[in-house]
């Protein structure tokens, strides 16, 4: 007996492994990389080894003394990887405009001249002190939440406060309240089309229920891109929905439906419908059909019967399809940047910019990392709401 039941327990195991190995290598190890860049920032202590060092103890208030610029000469010299002086230069001009063109210069000047003591005779620039709090800033430690307060524009003084960021210089924010905003929009229509939908499909039977979940089921089996590209067609200013619109008389010039918000929530709800539709429907396919008959017959009208039978009872559903709906407008790229202005750019845009415009993966993993935190708060409040549930 205890053959067979480690027999089966192995063979379970083999069962789960494959999946097991899937989730370790294409979810936790990328996960647990973007949560590293987001926190993690070596270049400048790897580049600037004894400027960290003679900086340590540095005021912040005077410019260095002497040996640390001697230190920071010395480790520039040293630098014979271009790539690492370049990803060097890319991190202290993020902190502080102005280092792209002084760190090139001052590296010139240090490997033409190995007379210079003074680095404000190179560049006036090196006698500021904020130049020089960015570069204690980089240098003093890999670990750093720089990128982290920068995702919701915030930042560290020269007293290591937190602050908020100059107005203008960075709108990560912005994008980020403004993406919660277009998912709640997104999240709503789908509510609102969804539900009505859900509740016909659950009523009829037969071909005309699978005709239903068919025309739902359908838009999943087609690309994401050709959804959008077909939206972008529609909604032009010469599209069918125009057209349409202009032929039965309903308005004389094109309603402006692309590249704005409208467009966006429009092809969004169209991809994420099926999200609300499905959890809906089957919570309303186990509600008892006649309930409604009953409180018909109890003098409720057909309003009223809705209201205080079918809503609550299907809740479960709704709750479920706006968490999915939600959850997955927040990572949209594809369809606001094909549909939407550039007022309507979601946080994915932002991230994939970092990513691959800006090559700032620090950046682009602290703001997914936001993102993340929003998702498991979503889904920490779906949790609690459904155990409440279920214990009443």
């Amino acid at each position: 007996m205890r053959g067979s039941g480690a027999f089966k327990q192995a063979t379970s195991f083999l069962l789960v492994a494959p999946l097991a190995l899937f989730l370790l290598f294409f979810f936790v190890v990328p996960l647990f990389s973007m949560m590293k860049s987001a926190v993690s920032d070596p270049v400048a202590s790897r580049a600037l080894p004894n400027v960290a060092a003679a900086l340590k103890d540095w005021d912040r208030v005077a410019v260095p003394g002497p040996d640390a610029q001697r230190a920071f000469l010395i480790d520039i010299r040293d630098i014979t990887d271009d790539e690492l002086f370049g990803d060097l230069v890319r991190r202290l001009n993020s902190a502080k405009s102005g280092f792209r063109t002084l760190m090139t210069k001052t590296r010139t000047a240090a490997k033409s001249d190995e007379s210079i003591s003074d680095l404000a005779s190179v560049d006036s620039r090196w006698g500021e002190a904020a130049f020089w709090i960015a570069v204690q800033d980089a240098a003093g430690s890999p670990i750093t939440d720089r990128n982290l307060l920068a995702a919701v524009d915030l930042t560290r003084d020269a007293g290591g406060s937190i602050v908020s960021m100059p107005k203008g210089s960075s709108a990560n924010r912005e994008t980020m309240i403004r993406t919660l905003i277009t998912s709640a929009m997104v999240t709503v229509a789908c509510i609102f089309l969804g539900l009505p939908f859900a509740m016909v499909a659950a009523s009829v039977t037969g071909w005309q229920r699978q005709l239903m979940l068919g025309a739902v089921l359908l838009p999943l089996w087609t690309s994401l891109l050709v959804r959008t590209a077909a939206w972008f067609i529609l909604l032009q200013d010469n599209g069918l929905i125009n057209a349409s619109l202009q032929a039965i008389g309903l308005t004389e010039s094109p309603v402006p439906l692309i590249f704005n918000r409208v467009g966006v929530v429009i092809a969004m709800t169209h991809v994420l419908l099926p999200f609300m539709v499905l959890p809906i429907f089957s919570v309303l396919i186990g509600i008892p059909k006649n309930l409604m008959p009953a409180a018909a017959s109890l003098g409720a009208n057909p309003l009223r019967a809705f209201l205080r039978v079918l809503l609550p009872l299907s809740m479960r559903g709704v709750v479920s399809g706006s968490l999915l709906v939600f959850m997955s407008a927040l990572g949209y790229y594809i369809t606001p940047a094909l549909i939407g202005g550039a007022k309507d750019q979601m946080i994915s845009s932002v991230i994939a910019y970092y990513a691959t415009g800006a090559a700032n993966w620090g950046m682009a993993g602290a703001l997914g990392l936001v993102l993340l935190f929003a998702t498991i708060i979503l889904y920490v409040v779906y949790l609690r709401l459904s155990a409440e549930e279920a214990r009443t």
